[in-house]
């Protein structure tokens, strides 16, 4: 946060640095307010761009096995652009390299998922995923697991068809 802030602010000068060249090489037939207009311009444009880019780097520094499942994106009033290209705030994805599952319920998966924000810390949850009767649940203290691979003392939750946590967890 704090280095994009710092880029924000270069960039702003440095685009007025430059209309500031321009107009001195002109021989000062520019407006004077340009060069602040072109700085505040030119940090709505950095921010925009760090705001739009921040998914596709994240993504791309995923750890291999870990599947991104879902993509929230965002329409806001106070981000007029996000009504043309709407802007991916979160996604959550299943770690299906280290997905599990017992060889007597080879249809139950225990996975680790993660929960990515823009400006939040990454929160972990792990899941019992039950692809044979399309529902998961969370794995809390209460959760049992025997010795036959039935799992007990869970809240099973039953999604929708295309829940995209169970679709990228049962694999596909």
């Amino acid at each position: 946060m704090f280095l994009e802030l710092i880029a924000v602010i270069f960039a702003g000068i440095a685009v007025a640095g430059v209309v500031m060249l321009i107009n001195s090489a002109t021989g000062a037939r520019l407006p004077r307010w340009l060069a602040p207009v072109a700085a505040g311009l030119a940090m709505i444009g950095v921010t925009v761009a760090s705001e739009y880019s921040w998914y596709s780097r994240t993504e791309a520094n995923l750890p291999e096995g870990l599947v991104v499942a879902e993509v929230v994106e965002s329409r806001k009033l106070y981000r007029p652009w996000t009504y043309l290209v709407p802007l991916s705030e979160r996604f959550v994805a299943v770690d299906l390299a280290t997905r599990r599952s017992h060889p007597k319920q080879p249809d139950q998966h225990l996975a680790e998922v993660f929960f990515f924000g823009r400006w939040a810390p990454i929160s972990q949850l792990s899941i019992v995923a039950d692809c044979a009767n399309w529902r998961r649940a969370a794995v809390e203290a209460e959760t049992r697991f025997a010795e036959d691979g039935s799992i007990g003392g869970v809240n099973w939750v039953s999604p929708p068809a295309e829940d995209p946590l169970l679709t990228t967890t049962c694999g596909g």
